[in-house]
């Protein structure tokens, strides 16, 4: 018999560092036998070999006492991610993780210490404690009166930013998302995601984001850990995430830590709400274009709760009473029916002090039909996910997670027609299984470490169709399955008071049989204190991804297609760096910029004329290349304190692809989303408890298009009609549309009922100016008439715009 750490352990009491038993005890591990069958230890001595080595010889010598707990909102019971915990005066403290758990140590000693529990937008709690051994302290804060919250809170925040070793991360509050004007009054958080520096927003009004440099798929979007593939509704005007059921959403767009992998440009973690274990409440909204509301309680005060989200459109309902109105005229032409609704659930059960339990699920469909006397068309997709999670405390060091999830993306097209039929599909199905430790042995490490499998199910492009006789019928299509595999650790190394270090490794592979692929991806950053103002930093990530989205347009729609790597599709690859420095200017306003280059390979595209549908070779079609993207200036300045709050973010940024053997003779082009300039500007001005003015101005130089270089007729026979006119195509995306710009006004009016009902009306300005956007272009001619049919005589191109000024009305309650 013997230990697992015995040779680290040896080599560490012969040096007088610490005691082999008294780390056992204090940590609980147990030995190991090792057998020729068998080998049983308990994990958490892994890492305490590994966190002893490099802990300081004055933190190995030292009797120390260990704080933990979980952090959450008093009102609520909701777990507070990113919450700080601080020992006054001693300098030792900790951020809670995104489960609410934090645990840090103290030098043992006689005299009592105080503890402050701090987070935006609540009360600062105080503690005191001895410091003596292991103290379990569960704290709940209340939020903060407005005036407070203001003035001092967030003010903390910026602090925050200044010091941790993440760069490159955007997180947002559904606060600010809601208070924002939004097109047609639908609130939506990856719109506001779009106004962040190093974020590209997609066409006219759609929700598509493209993440320095990287395509749409590159895009890792997960709520409450499960994938979402498709995070739009109506072709991309709006996103699927109601933000009445949402509580974080935190955006990584570089330094990405090792637990992430599987996409190469951003991580996009959207968490739900937990559900009200002190009281039943609820929310809700009633708009233009859809209604949604929320409830949540109690199932058993403190121990349990329960949330139920649901959100949906009704323009349907009033087109189908249109169409029944003017059913008996013959030359009404019927409207189509279309709608889209989201339904979001979850429930929590605090099983024990160290166990707690999480079931939730969403559910989101687009509907789009069409049915008269000889024609019945039905187009609808959408994504379902669940989640089961497990929270255990081993003890106060050591904390895992363990999660099941599945995700189902699918769209779906029949078109029946009288003596034939038509059917088209795809579906992506994913069954994962991860595992997550957090383990702090001391104040200067905070290790992660964990593994997944997540097994994939591809059907692309299936196509059926034929006549009711049977004498004619075709079918097409491909089914894939694939599992992936990820193995990280990640350490957060304070080395010292002002240099700290976040070091990772994360092992990724693929089997797609006969296909095997294997990669590793080192993860660093490093964070330089120049004072408590003012920090520098810098980090490097690699990423590998093993799905590919295969898209032939611009727009992000429902009917593209998801697909493998295999043995002719390789898994792309990208290499990120980036520095930055962070200055804090008072306590409420931070500037921070960032510089970033990144190599991209393996790229994925199709080939010019490719043949998409009823194709079962599609990899014949695609063509693989590389890319890369860079940027100078990634600049933002946050405002946190005061009436006027807000932020403006700047991006200067060059995107290439090349090297495609089958497109432009493999010499480099622009992707469409290449934009050199994005500039926003955010303003949320609290004139008072009642009434506030938001608005947001966003500038971005026109995207690249695709367009004919010229065009030709021809004549088979001299004297015959001429054939229409042949567009033809030269180098890709060598022309570019004119600039975008756009200026959003909302003005919110709030007032509270004497039964405790608190209402506001938001009245928004969608495009204020009424500027009138490229939404795209294309290519027309005037002709005149000739004895040999019509001769053009002029070529031009014409600029479709979708949105005037729009405003909206939504009234949202919450009790």
């Amino acid at each position: 018999m013997q230990h697992l750490f015995s040779l680290p352990a040896v080599a560490l009491a012969k040096a007088g560092l610490f005691q082999p038993s008294e780390a056992l005890a204090k940590s609980g591990c147990r030995p190991f036998t090792v057998a020729s069958t068998k080998v049983a230890f308990h994990l958490s001595c892994v890492v305490l070999t590994a966190a002893v080595l490099f802990a300081p010889s004055s933190l190995l010598s030292q009797k120390t006492a260990t704080v933990n707990g979980t952090l959450r909102d008093a009102q609520n019971g909701e777990t507070l991610i990113g919450a700080t915990v601080e020992a006054v005066g001693l300098g030792k403290g900790n951020v809670s993780n995104e489960y609410g758990f934090f645990s840090f140590t103290l030098p043992e000693g006689q005299d009592s210490v105080t503890l402050r529990f701090s987070y935006i937008g609540y009360e600062t709690a105080l503690r005191k404690i001895k410091p003596v051994g292991t103290i379990k302290l569960n704290v709940s804060l209340r939020p903060e009166s407005a005036v407070i919250e203001e003035v001092v809170i967030k003010a903390n925040a910026l602090a925050e930013k200044v010091k941790s070793t993440e760069m490159s991360v955007t997180t947002l509050s559904t606060r600010e998302a809601k208070a924002l004007p939004a097109l047609l009054g639908e609130v939506d958080l990856i719109k506001i995601l779009q106004l962040k520096p190093g974020i590209t927003a997609g066409s006219e009004g759609t929700t598509g984001i493209f993440v320095r440099g990287g395509g749409a798929d590159q895009n890792l979007i997960v709520l409450d850990e499960a994938v979402v593939y498709n995070p739009n509704h109506l072709f991309g005007f709006f996103s699927t995430f109601n933000s009445d059921a949402v509580k974080d959403l935190k955006a990584y767009k570089g330094g990405f830590p090792a637990q992430y992998g599987g996409r190469l440009s951003s991580v996009i973690d959207v968490r739900m709400k937990e559900g009200n274990n002190q009281k039943f409440s609820g929310a809700g909204g009633l708009g233009i274009i859809s209604s949604r509301l929320t409830l949540e309680g109690p199932i058993k005060k403190d121990k349990s709760s329960f949330i139920v989200s649901g959100r949906r459109t009704y323009a349907d309902i009033i087109t189908r009473g249109i169409n029944r109105a003017n059913a008996d005229d013959p030359e009404y032409d019927p409207i189509p029916d279309y709608y889209f609704y989201d339904l979001n659930t979850k429930v929590n059960f605090t099983l024990s002090e160290k166990d707690r339990l999480y079931l939730s699920g969403y559910f989101g469909r687009d509907v789009f039909t069409f049915k008269d006397n000889t024609f019945d068309f039905l187009f609808d997709w959408g994504n379902a996910t669940g989640t089961a999670r497990w929270n255990h405390v081993f003890g106060p060091k050591l904390f895992a997670n363990t999660t099941f999830t599945y995700s189902d993306y699918r769209y779906r097209i029949r078109n029946l027609l009288t003596g034939f039929s038509f059917r088209l599909g795809s579906n992506i199905k994913d069954a994962n299984t991860k595992v997550d430790f957090y383990y702090q042995p001391n104040n200067q490490h905070t290790v992660r470490f964990g593994a997944n499998a997540t097994y994939h199910d591809f059907i692309v492009a299936r196509l059926k169709a034929g006549s009711d006789d049977g004498e004619v019928n075709f079918e097409s299509g491909q089914e894939f399955f694939g599992m992936e595999y990820g193995l990280y650790v990640n350490d957060e190394w304070a080395l010292t008071d002002r240099l700290k270090l976040s070091y990772g490794l994360r092992l990724s592979a693929w089997q797609n049989s006969p296909a095997f692929y294997a990669n590793l991806e080192p993860r660093m950053a490093a964070n330089f204190a120049v004072n408590d103002r003012w920090s520098v930093k810098g980090s490097y990530s690699r990423m590998n991804q093993y799905v590919h989205l295969l898209a032939s347009s611009g727009l992000s729609l429902p009917t593209d297609i998801w697909y493998p790597s295999t043995e002719g599709i390789l898994p792309e690859i990208s290499d990120q760096i980036a520095v930055g420095t962070s200055y804090l200017i008072g306590d409420n306003l931070l500037i921070t910029w960032e510089a970033w280059y990144k190599w991209l390979q393996n790229q994925v595209d199709f080939k010019d004329g490719a043949e998409l549908f009823g194709n079962d070779n599609l990899e014949d079609e695609l063509t693989i290349g590389r890319g890369y993207a860079f940027s100078p200036l990634e600049l933002e300045i946050e405002k946190k304190e005061g009436k006027l709050t807000g932020w403006i973010g700047y991006t200067l940024a060059w995107a290439r692809r090349g090297d495609f053997p089958d497109i432009n003779g493999g010499a480099d082009f622009p992707p469409r989303f290449d934009t050199r300039h994005n500039l926003s500007v955010v303003a949320l001005w609290s004139i008072n408890k009642r009434w506030q003015i938001t608005a947001t101005w966003v500038y971005t130089s026109g995207y690249v298009a695709w367009l004919p270089s010229g065009r030709f007729t021809f004549q088979d026979i001299p004297g015959s009609q001429t054939a229409p006119l042949v567009p033809v195509y030269g180098d890709r995306n060598t022309y570019r549309y004119p600039a975008y710009m756009r200026a959003d006004l909302g003005v919110i009016w709030k007032w509270w009922t004497r039964r405790g009902l608190e209402n506001d009306l938001t009245l928004s300005f969608y495009n204020v100016t009424d500027r009138r956007n490229p939404y795209f272009i294309y290519i027309d001619f005037d002709s005149v008439e000739t004895p040999v049919g019509d001769a053009p005589t002029r070529i031009f191109a014409n600029q479709v715009s979708l949105f005037p000024i729009l405003p909206s009305l939504t009234w949202n309650f919450k009790f």
